[in-house]
């Protein structure tokens, strides 16, 4: 049986050779991430791999689970140790070897498998590792299902059990893209920047999107896990300035730049401007609705308000509900609600039937972005950004908040600005026309301007966006107001930024 895991290892020793490491920091809210291998090494991996067998069998779910990995030099380490534990567990597992998270979760279905593991960091730096789960397609772990796998890990009450199987999927890759490329090809030949950050989504993204009739300009599309260039994140702004410099260089009618596992993709305009992912959002909301009469989508509390009150959405009949900001929340109330579209302002986008198969896939974003543009043809992709009404919003604000402390915080501030509304009273000078509280505290006021705070996921902080579809002097307004009662708690410490 292995060992209880243990938090106080170091590598380079005895102990960090023969016993399990595994940090609990790294049990996130619906993902896990390590620093490798100074927080979890791979005996810790090994305990991983049957915690999740346990939480299988305790969910009753068949042990059945797809494994992949990405463009990391430790990656296919870490899913060796990972299966291995697995293995031990009694689970079959599927290996679809290098693949971006969208293919682990197409695999799913593909393989009419349960469960995934794909391990990633995503766009993290160097030196990080995570995993993605799930038991049951296209959804992945939430809180519940984390904290109990980070019980059953910490506690080494695993399960061993006969049974394990191993089986490699040579093919996914191609039967992902042959899935993809299933589609009539666009009308006409859009240039498109296709920029990976030498990430594995290098490997798929321009070959998809010239299968589709694009004229592909590849940007730091070749394999390299150092990442020479920058991080394939795109909401990094050296990520971001890279696209907008060949889009401009080359000419290109849009830009799109794809994370370390493929599963999000930013938008540059054929100008070189960076498009907010809710704005991307609005934009092929209204699209899409003008295909499906009545639709209904699902954004996080930390987007737009366009979505609620574009006068385009309006006239297609779309209505949109808030939800809690989390790729995985998201997801999850997506399908529960069979909302045709979530978005998520990081740029995570779930595409539900007919349109997708309910999960992020970076790819899909990126080839609705271009059957947008396709049906829109007398339109450049700056032409679409500047029909949307005009909004003034902060940048995400970020003042220090303990970890320990940050949610009683929040509770405090909801209840605050929930009496003041329950009295009537104004804020900001204009009545409260809609408080949403399922992720802290979203006023709305009359005109639809809006500020949020809510506690941040990952990191001892809260978080502060506010926005106005009416003036700059609103914005300033509703900020004020938030930060007045930020300022009455002595545990908020300074912003990372203010407006």
């Amino acid at each position: 049986m292995l060992p209880k895991p243990r938090a106080d290892l170091k590598p380079n020793t005895a102990d960090f050779e023969r016993l399990a490491l595994v940090k609990p920091t790294g049990f996130r809210e619906y993902d896990a991430r390590w620093l490798f291998p100074e927080e979890i090494n791979l005996m810790g991996l090994n305990a991983v791999g049957m915690g999740m067998a346990k939480l299988f069998a305790e969910r009753g779910v068949p042990k059945r689970i797809v494994v992949g990995h990405d463009y990391r030099w430790y990656s296919g380490a870490v899913k060796q140790a990972l299966m291995t534990g697995l293995l031990a567990g009694g689970c079959e597992v599927h290996d679809i070897g290098l693949a971006l998270s969208p293919m682990a979760y197409y695999a799913q279905f593909a393989l009419e498998v349960e469960g995934v593991a794909m391990v990633t960091a995503s766009h993290n730096d160097n030196g990080w590792t995570g995993i993605k789960m799930g038991l049951s397609r296209p959804l992945t772990f939430g809180p519940e299902e984390m904290g109990r796998l980070k019980e059953i890990v910490l506690a080494g009450d695993f399960e061993m059990r006969a049974g394990g199987r191993y089986i490699f999927v040579p093919d996914m890759a191609e039967r992902y893209i042959a899935m993809l490329t299933d589609r009539p090809k666009l009308s006409r030949k859009l240039k498109v920047v296709a920029a990976c950050g030498n990430g594995t989504a290098g490997a798929f993204a321009p070959q998809v999107l010239a299968a589709v009739g694009c004229e592909v300009v590849p940007l730091n599309a070749d394999l390299d896990h150092s990442f020479p260039n920058h991080n394939p994140n795109p909401e990094d702004l050296a990520m971001l300035h890279a696209v907008a410099d060949k889009v401009k260089e080359v000419g290109a009618d849009v830009g799109l730049a794809f994370d370390g596992d493929g599963d999000r993709c930013g938008v540059v305009d054929n100008e070189g401007n960076e498009i907010f992912a809710d704005k991307v959002g609005v934009m092929l909301a209204r699209d899409i609705s003008a295909l499906h009469a009545g639709a209904r989508f699902v954004a996080d509390v930390k987007s737009t308000g366009l979505f609620m009150t574009d006068p385009v959405l309006k006239a297609n009949g779309a209505t949109t509900t808030y939800w809690k900001t989390g790729h995985s929340y998201i997801k999850r109330y997506s399908h529960e609600t069979k909302a045709l579209v979530g978005f998520e302002k990081s740029g995570h986008f779930f595409f539900n039937p007919p349109l997708g198969r309910g999960y992020d896939d970076g790819i899909v974003a990126a080839l609705a972005v271009c059957d947008m543009l396709d049906r829109n043809s007398a339109k450049s992709m700056a032409d679409l950004k500047n029909d949307l009404p005009k909004t003034w919003q902060s940048p995400t604000m970020s003042p220090h908040c303990g970890d320990e402390v940050k949610y009683n915080v929040v509770d405090k501030i909801v209840a605050h600005f929930t009496a003041l509304a329950e009295k009537g009273e104004q804020i900001a000078g204009q009545n409260v026309r809609e408080l949403i509280t399922v992720n802290g505290v979203r006023i709305v006021l009359e005109d639809g301007t809006w500020g949020l705070i809510r506690a941040s996921s990952n990191k001892p902080e809260l978080v502060v966006v506010v926005e106005s579809p009416t003036s700059e002097e609103n914005m300033k307004a509703i900020f004020a107001a938030l930060d007045g009662e930020l300022q009455s708690h002595p545990e908020v410490g300074a912003y990372n930024q203010k407006i």
